[in-house]
């Protein structure tokens, strides 16, 4: 094999791997809280991300107030409840009964609570997103995963938390008409971390290997 100049170490490619492989949607915290140097570097990590066009359409809204966090965590339990039903009318009850004993969220236990949103004014950004205006979504979600996996490096936990209704929280967040929270985000730290995903540990689905998803000159049935 011709050596590569421009690829890392062994032992540092080992790292980047294992921390990929290592990453979970984390769901149960410890309320100690997180270093604001920690914390600034995993923010930075994910200012660090790829963003179509540069528009770097991110913005995090950390929330320190304790009032705040609980109302989050009513839209989100709310959400739950409602999921939840469509969750038993598409499949049944027992179903339905299932999801409700998941712990699908750690927003009254993380250390830190962000909100991770699109930027306004994104009808501006034309490069990249003519065709494929979902590409904004795309940017931010490539910051989250920087966030993850600075997240998992520096030994905390992030969950991503998607059960909320946006036009609540963007008002109670005062966030203008034309940005759009896409995640609330639980970082802190764990007492362990899951061996495999915590729907899997849980029973809830299973993972599909890579060769399911690969094809090759087109689209395979």
């Amino acid at each position: 094999m011709t050596k590569n100049p421009h690829a890392y170490s062994q032992n540092e490619q080992a790292a980047i791997y294992k921390v990929i492989a290592e990453r979970r949607d984390m769901r149960h915290f410890l309320p100690t809280p997180v270093d604001s140097e920690i914390l600034t570097k995993i923010l930075q990590a994910a200012h660090h991300a790829p963003s179509v066009g540069l528009m770097q359409p991110w913005r995090f809204i950390r929330i320190s107030d304790k009032a705040l966090r609980k109302a989050i965590h009513k839209l989100v339990d709310a959400e739950r409840i409602n999921t939840a039903q469509a969750i038993g009318e598409l499949e049944n009850t027992t179903r339905m009964a299932e999801f409700m004993r998941l712990k699908v969220e750690g927003v009254l236990d993380c250390g830190e609570l962000l909100v991770a949103t699109l930027c306004d004014k994104r009808d501006a950004h034309v490069f990249g997103r003519r065709t494929l205006p979902e590409m904004d979504i795309a940017s931010v979600s490539c910051a989250i995963q920087n966030m993850w996996l600075a997240a998992r490096a520096e030994g905390l936990g992030m969950g991503w938390v998607s059960l909320f209704d946006p036009i609540k929280l963007a008002k109670l967040l005062g966030i203008p008409a034309d940005a759009k929270p896409i995640a609330i985000l639980c970082l802190g730290y764990v007492n362990t971390f899951y061996k495999e995903p915590m729907l899997i540990e849980e029973g809830w689905a299973t993972a599909k290997p890579l060769s399911n998803m690969l094809m090759e000159n087109g689209w395979q049935v």
